[in-house]
Parts: C-alpha cells; sequence; structure tokens
C-alpha cells in the first residue's frame, strides 16, 4: 500500500489506531497506573505515528507503537515517582456459543486467581507475561518493546510461569 498518499496515510493510521489503542491502552494503563495517563500516553504514541514514514515502519508497526508506549508511560511514572498497580482486564473470548453459568462462574474465577497471582510477580515478569498473553507478541517483539534480550525474556517468561504454575496448583481446590 502506498502512504505516502495522504488519504492512504490517513488510512494507515486509522487502521492502527483501531487495531492496536484498545491494546496499547491496556498496557500503558498496567504501566502509569492510570486510565487518564494511559489514554495519553497513547495519544501521544499517535501523535508521533502521524510524524513516522510508514516505510521505516514496515512490518514493525506494533513494536514500534508498544515501544513509544513504553517509553511515554515510564517516563510519566519516573515524573510523578508513584507505582500503582491498576486492575488486570481480563480479555473476553467470544466464541459465539452460550456458556453453561457454572462453568462461567469458573472460569471467572480462574481468571481472577491468575490475575491476582500474576499482579504478585516482580514487576519485570508482570511486564513480559502481559506483552506475550495479552497482546500476542513474540520474543523478539518484547525484547525490542522493553530493552532486554530475547534470552532474557525467555528466562523471566519461563520463571513466571513456573511460578504462577506452583501457586495455582498450591490452591485449595
Amino acid at each position: 500500500m502506498e502512504h505516502t498518499n495522504p488519504t492512504c496515510r490517513a488510512e494507515w493510521i486509522l487502521a492502527a489506531l483501531m487495531r492496536l489503542e484498545g491494546p496499547l491502552t491496556r498496557y500503558s494503563l498496567r504501566l502509569t497506573g492510570n486510565v487518564e495517563q494511559a489514554r495519553d500516553v497513547v495519544q501521544e504514541a499517535f501523535l508521533r505515528l502521524c510524524r513516522e514514514d510508514p516505510a521505516e515502519l514496515d512490518g514493525r508497526l506494533d513494536q514500534w507503537l508498544f515501544t513509544v508506549c513504553r517509553n511515554q508511560a515510564l517516563d510519566v511514572r519516573r515524573k510523578e515517582q508513584r507505582m500503582t498497580t491498576a486492575a488486570f482486564e481480563r480479555v473476553e473470548a467470544s466464541s459465539g456459543r452460550e456458556i453453561e453459568p457454572a462453568h462461567a462462574a469458573e472460569q471467572s474465577d480462574d481468571a481472577s486467581l491468575v490475575a491476582a497471582l500474576v499482579g504478585q510477580l516482580p514487576v519485570n515478569q508482570q511486564e513480559v507475561v502481559r506483552l506475550k498473553f495479552q497482546n500476542s507478541l513474540s520474543y523478539r517483539e518484547i525484547s525490542e518493546i522493553t530493552g532486554l534480550s530475547i534470552s532474557n525474556v525467555g528466562f523471566l517468561l519461563h520463571h513466571a510461569l513456573k511460578t504462577l504454575r506452583t501457586q495455582v496448583h498450591a490452591q485449595p481446590t
């Protein structure tokens, strides 16, 4: 797609906004702990996107936007010198079929437990878990967003999942 045409460029930016605004806002919310600040971070990222050459971002738009949001959010957090934890948002899977109420309640309880346990992980493990499982990013993309090596991303994910498995199995049934 030719992005130098203003109409095509606007469509490219709009398509990115429609696809990534929600995931970027959730990610920024986890880093800032504040909904309004998260929205400001995402807005700033898209303003920066408007100034970028689409050809330079070809094939790496998602990771570029996540990186810009991460850097912006960390700047906001540093300026305010506070660390807060936002509520973990569960991504609803719509399968198009009815779920039994008892099964839905059990799934909700399981999701709440996992969300609470993820919130107890060290911050760097929380971040890579959320980037991997909430945003479906690859190790390479997570590495580029966080500045960690790919092997460090794998190490953090391995230890986070091992900890979560141990904690889930330790829960009374």
